[in-house]
């Protein structure tokens, strides 16, 4: 595949270092124990890695005589229709966007291309277009039982932007559908470590915490999880009753003092 404006892409680019994978997951670990932490920032050797991310290696990239052969044939067939075979061998990709090109089922050399104009042979070319903006989806409402066996009903929303358009697409099937059930499981796990009162009253550190998870979960897919919210906690009716009449009872014994 050609293109005339290609941004550099790594092959092979290394994993997370160990310190920064201990990192995150201390931080998970503090908030789900309720321990109060700080702002951890990692260090400049470590700042330069957080975006790296391996994609598996792939077998080799000759494709053999014959798909060589048939590799001429294409570019001969285009030449000759040429310039009605132009209408499907140019593609524009946009500047939020980056192409990962398929050529006889292998990812041509240089990984992703784009943005700007680029060309593909039709028949043995498969495009793939990435969108590298920030993405978000809501959780849909999920009943949870807390660690002190009260039933709540909690959704939250979660912003996420692929970072690796060649792991986003070789290492997992759907990206985006994965990414929603792994925050569904995340969201139920974190929410049963906790008890009612923690869920109320911390909703920062909870989020905290499924971002971590998710960050480092998701690392693998080439995704980054910039940011998790808990929308809405919804306590049962009779639950709501009891404490309002809680309530009401501790406002009358205010009054009588």
């Amino acid at each position: 595949m050609l293109n005339f404006q290609t941004a550099p892409q790594e092959e092979d680019i290394p994993p997370k270092s160990p310190v920064l994978l201990s990192m995150f997951k201390n931080v998970a670990v503090r908030a789900a124990q309720n321990v109060p932490q700080e702002r951890i920032q990692p260090a400049a050797g470590e700042q330069r890695e957080v975006n790296k991310v391996t994609v598996r290696k792939r077998g080799n990239r000759n494709v053999g005589l014959f798909g060589q052969a048939i590799i001429l044939l294409a570019y001969a067939l285009v030449v000759v229709t040429c310039p009605f075979s132009l209408l499907v061998c140019v593609k524009v990709i946009q500047e939020y966007e980056r192409a990962v090109t398929f050529r006889l089922g292998k990812i041509t050399k240089g990984g992703a291309s784009g943005p700007g104009v680029c060309f593909h042979i039709p028949c043995i070319d498969e495009v793939m277009v990435v969108d590298m903006r920030t993405l978000s989806f809501a959780v849909p409402p999920l009943e949870v039982l807390t660690k002190d066996s009260v039933t709540v009903r909690v959704d939250a929303v979660v912003y996420f932007r692929i970072s690796c358009p060649v792991a986003s697409v070789c290492n997992v099937e759907d990206v985006h559908q994965s990414s929603r059930l792994l925050a569904q499981t995340t969201l139920r796990n974190i929410l049963g470590t906790k008890s009612l009162n923690d869920i109320l009253a911390e909703r920062e550190e909870i989020s905290q915490a499924m971002q971590c998870s998710l960050d480092l979960a998701t690392h693998p897919w080439g995704v980054v999880v910039e940011r998790v919210e808990i929308k809405d906690v919804r306590l049962p009716a009779n639950l709501q009753r009891a404490m309002a009449a809680e309530a009401e009872a501790l406002e009358k014994r205010r009054r009588r003092r």
